[in-house]
Parts: C-alpha cells; structure tokens; sequence
C-alpha cells in the first residue's frame, strides 16, 4: 500500500473508531443512569446521539470509499494488512458492544415508561447473531 493511501485509510479508520468509542461511552453512561436508577435527562442523550451522526455519516462515507478502491482491485491500492485488520475488527466488536448496549438501554427505557413499545426493533434483530450475519452477508458482497 502506498505510504498516501495507507495514511488515507488508517485517517478513516481511526476518525470511525473515534466515533463508535464517543457512541459506546455515551451507551455506557446512559446504561449506568438507567441502572442505578437516576434521573433520566431524555434530551441530552438524544442530542448528543443527534450531533454524532454528521460524523458518522462522514467516517462511513470515507470507509466506503477506501473500501472500494480496495475492492476493485486497484494494484495503487493493495490490500490492507494485518494492522488494519486489526482495527477494523475492534471496530466490530466495538459496534456489536453499542448494539447490545442500546437493545438493553432501550429495554430499561421501556420499562421506565419513557418508551413507546414500538420503538422497539423486531424480534429478528433481537436475535443472538443477527449483527455477526449481517457483517457476514455484507462481507462476501
């Protein structure tokens, strides 16, 4: 991989993992209010998710970028090694953290009555390795 697109990539990849570790701590602090039972501030939870979007949307967009120039062949741009890899599988376990901590967030949400029972996802995406057959199907793709 040339030194420009190894660090284009590497730059993608760590702006994503930057993103998903600011989504998993705040899943973290609203599964330990919900926990323990504290008041529950609705509002900033939802902004806060809200005002991480523009960058998720932006770090995805480069991923998938990268990842298509990887796909096609490109001999400029090789396949990724083994670093990279390594990141983008705790970036995937990262990600399956966030889904189970927001299935049970969401559980506790409804159980406090600040839920509406169809809010939440359908039973298939409650499923043990839903997220493990989703990036499987994605992956051969």
């Amino acid at each position: 991989m040339t030194a420009s697109s190894e660090n284009g990539l590497w730059s993608a990849l760590r702006e994503y993992w930057a993103v998903c570790q600011e989504t998993l701590t705040l899943y973290r602090e609203e599964q330990q209010l919900l926990q323990n039972g504290q008041e529950y501030p609705a509002f900033l939870f939802y902004r806060r998710r809200k005002d991480l979007l523009p960058r998720l949307e932006k770090a995805l967009t480069e991923i998938r970028r990268w990842r298509g120039q990887i796909r096609s062949g490109d001999p400029a741009v090789p396949v990724p090694g083994t670093e990279l890899r390594a990141l983008t599988d705790e970036i995937q376990t990262m990600l399956m953290r966030i889904l189970q901590l927001d299935r049970d967030n969401r559980q506790a949400l409804l159980g406090r009555g600040l839920l509406p029972a169809d809010h939440l996802p359908k039973p298939a995406a409650q499923q043990p390795h839903y997220v493990a057959n989703l990036y499987r199907r994605h992956s051969a793709a």
